[in-house]
């Protein structure tokens, strides 16, 4: 069992940056591929990031590629999603998940994920 804890979001100007953290308590968490989603208000879940449990292989949706960055702290049980160059349309709950997997292959879908945080709000002003 993985409990995950979101920190980091707020609000911020376009063009500004955040780095939000999620961090697991329980064991294991080196074999669990993790990852980053979002919701906006009237919208379903949808996928922003993520990392394979070794932390070669990382994933990202177009909308953020370039801009987002997602990373991985072993011995401190943290993922990062360093957000750059935010636009108005990035404002969203943003929920890190985690997924038991020593596969080398990156998943993108919400049912793959077993492991949800609470969320934290993005807000990002025009």
């Amino acid at each position: 069992q993985v409990q995950l804890v979101e920190s980091g979001g707020g609000l911020v100007q376009a063009g500004g940056s955040l780095r939000l953290s999620c961090t697991a308590s329980g064991r294991s968490f080196s074999a669990y591929q993790m990852g980053w989603f979002r919701q906006a208000p009237g919208k379903e879940r949808e996928f922003v990031a993520a990392i394979s449990w070794s932390g070669g292989r990382t994933a990202y949706a177009d909308s953020v590629k370039g801009r987002f960055t997602i990373s991985r702290d072993t011995a401190k049980n943290t993922v990062y999603l360093q957000m750059n160059s935010l636009k108005p349309e990035d404002t969203s709950v943003y929920y890190c998940a985690g997924r038991r997997s020593l596969s080398s292959v990156v998943v993108t879908t919400v049912p793959d994920y077993n492991y949800w945080g609470q969320g934290t709000q993005v807000t990002v002003s025009s």
